[in-house]
């Protein structure tokens, strides 16, 4: 059975997944990099970003689920680009010609374009569905693997009221923001037919799993 999954998707305290004033210069809006500093610390950030160094532990082992399985990821349009990316026809994300996906994406957006090749196998598609159906498209493209949810926090948080996750990683970050987009709103009891572990890491971040009871 293949399974749809979300990891390394990092909340404040308060529960923003970003902070408020998103734009090309700043994607994460006033939270800048401090929601991510936890896995830019780790060895497998800095083997993706071909640097030597990097923490191994917890974090690191948290971290390196994000690919192995995965066929596919959906995004939302936010976390494709910043508002009003879908008028600049030269846009083709934030993440440069070699994306770090490596898989189709389909990118949950008002304003579908023409699919964009990019190097090393990620292909963005662009969809104006629904939740289920863009997961049955994604379904198809995953050839038997997993597909990855990947943001940003609404479209994270419209799977999971619609039922559809069936892993969810979330890493708490010790810092408040006060203002952005919440996660968790509208998901009272979500708990409820979840496993749900945590672990506190050295670094001060503390990651909790939801794994559908029964997998």
């Amino acid at each position: 059975m293949t399974l749809t999954r979300v990891h390394n998707f990092s909340v404040s305290l308060d529960g923003f997944a970003t902070g408020e004033g998103q734009s090309r210069e700043a994607p994460f809006g006033h939270a800048g990099q401090r929601l991510h500093e936890w896995m830019f610390a780790t060895r497998f950030w800095h083997d993706m970003a071909g640097r030597p160094g990097g923490t191994a532990g917890l974090d690191d082992a948290f971290a390196r689920q994000f690919a192995p399985g995965i066929g596919a990821e959906i995004m939302g349009a936010g976390k494709f680009g910043p508002p009003g990316w879908h008028q600049d026809p030269a846009w083709k994300g934030w993440w440069g010609p070699n994306p770090p996906f490596h898989t189709p994406v389909f990118v949950l957006t008002r304003h579908p374009r023409p699919s964009t090749e990019m190097e090393g196998g990620t292909t963005f598609h662009f969809l104006g569905t629904g939740p289920a159906e863009a997961l049955r498209t994604a379904r198809e493209a995953a050839g038997g693997q997993d597909v990855r949810i990947g943001g940003g926090p609404t479209v994270v948080r419209d799977f999971l009221a619609a039922g559809l996750v069936d892993h969810l990683h979330v890493v708490v970050v010790p810092i408040l923001l006060g203002r952005g987009v919440r996660l968790w709103d509208g998901l009272e009891d979500l708990q409820q037919g979840y496993e749900v572990e945590t672990a506190s890491s050295p670094s001060g971040v503390t990651h909790v799993t939801f794994t559908r009871t029964g997998l």
